[in-house]
């Protein structure tokens, strides 16, 4: 069973930043970590996932240049560095952990999710 945390959203002001956490507990080798986010009255759609190795990342296209994916395999730890800042990003952000390591960008994928942190950017 693996629990994942998430942490560090909060009100930040357009153009600011952000760097998100996800705090995974049990064991996670070999796979593909993911954030996605949920603003109200839409889906959940995909913003990042990387590999365990922290080798192959992938970003969806509204994010790619801004935001950042890492991983720390010591501290069991998957980052989201969030620049330049939109109030079209706000939504809550999930954390998201692929058994199969396939790293895909489909939410049905996903094994394991966290209880989501909120991410506010005012205008």
């Amino acid at each position: 069973q693996v629990q994942l945390v998430e942490s560090g959203g909060g009100l930040v002001q357009a153009g600011g930043s952000l760097r998100l956490s996800c705090a995974a507990s049990g064991r996670t080798d070999n796979y593909a970590m993911g954030w996605f986010r949920q603003a109200p009255g839409k889906e959940r759609e995909f913003v990042a996932v990387i590999s365990w190795s922290g080798g192959s990342t992938y970003y969806a296209d509204s994010v790619k240049g801004r935001f950042t994916i890492s991983s720390d395999n010591a501290k069991n730890t998957v980052y989201l560095q969030m620049n330049s800042l939109k109030p079209e990003d706000t939504a809550v952000y999930y954390c998201a952990a692929d058994v199969w390591g396939a790293g895909t960008r489909t939410r049905f994928a996903y094994d394991y999710w966290g209880q989501g942190t909120q991410v506010t950017v005012s205008s």
